[in-house]
């Protein structure tokens, strides 16, 4: 087990890599000049030079990358152009407030995905088999933006029973993660659906109910243990998406994460911030599905790291 992790976290330095190689490149592909947003329009090409040279931007782009990636390794992410902030210290204010909404989502949409997913399986070709799978193909549909101004409107304005914004308490994120895990939920349904199809056709499991075991206990049981492997690659998996669908579900309900940041550096050709982001959001969507494996042991005891 030691050996398969320490091997996995080898493997995740090209892939941070990778994810700065191709952060760097697009955000040189968008138009606009970080100097002049940041010094105004009205300001002179000295103070534009002086701008340039002091965070670099004058260099040749291989040379910006070299550098970028020398400071990063010792976790040097570099100054912010628009706030003159270290990035990693934006970030470590930023961060907990994303990773609290993405595991509130994964929450909400495993408990009902799981639960759709299973009263389909028991209810092959019922009316709530079709309930559950409609509903996750609107869920899947939607898109956050979209999802999210429908959400504030009905529960917020017309109902008023959530708050539309604001990060206090509880009930101020319930709104935002359910508009998050809302496609996440609807694909957990189908795997969790499938899964547990599969695995009632098996012959333990016809045993079991040959012996007079209740439906009950044959699903949560003996069922459902057997049937989560897959279900927790789609939980790994999720979280990454819940990562990046913050971006947008932080900027419709205007909450101070990583992903609304991502937003304000992009607008402001903020560079440091938006590849330092990036980069941190890898690394956890990485290491959460390291977790993942990890827990397929607890779920079957024949599976093994070696």
């Amino acid at each position: 087990m030691v050996v398969y992790v320490l091997r996995r976290l080898f493997l995740l330095i090209p892939v941070l890599v990778g994810v700065s190689v191709v952060s760097f490149a697009l955000l040189q592909l968008v138009p606009g000049d970080p100097a002049l947003i940041l010094a105004g329009e009205e300001a002179t090409e000295e103070v534009l030079v002086r701008i340039r040279q002091e965070y670099g931007l004058n260099r040749p782009l291989p040379i910006q990358f070299l550098a970028y990636l020398r400071h990063a390794v010792v976790g040097d992410l570099g100054i912010s152009i628009q706030s003159r902030q270290p990035v990693a210290t934006l970030l470590a204010q930023r961060f907990p407030f994303t990773l609290k909404l993405a595991f509130l989502a994964i929450l909400v949409s495993a408990t009902l995905g799981v639960v759709a997913g299973i009263v389909a399986a028991t209810h092959r070709n019922s009316s709530l088999d079709i309930a559950a799978l409609l509903g996750s193909l609107v869920g899947i549909s939607l898109p956050i933006f979209w999802l999210g101004l429908l959400a504030i409107l009905i529960f917020s304005v017309k109902l008023r029973w959530l708050p539309s914004g604001g990060t206090g308490t509880l009930a101020h994120l319930l709104l935002p993660a359910l508009v998050l895990g809302a496609a996440s939920s609807a694909v957990i349904a189908r795997t969790t659906r499938a899964s547990m199809l599969e695995v009632l056709r098996q012959d333990y499991v016809r045993t079991a109910r040959a012996k007079g075991v209740s439906d009950r206990l044959v699903v949560y049981r003996h069922a459902l243990g057997n049937a989560m492997i897959p279900i927790l690659t789609v939980f790994g998996l999720e979280f990454g998406y819940n990562l990046g669908g913050a971006v947008l579900t932080e900027t419709v309900f205007s909450l101070p994460g990583v992903g609304r940041l991502i937003v304000e550096g992009i607008f402001a050709r903020d560079y440091p911030v938006v590849q330092g982001a990036l980069l941190v959001v890898a690394t956890t969507f990485v290491l959460v599905n390291l977790l993942t494996d990890v827990a397929y042991a607890f779920f079957d005891p024949r599976i093994r790291y070696d």
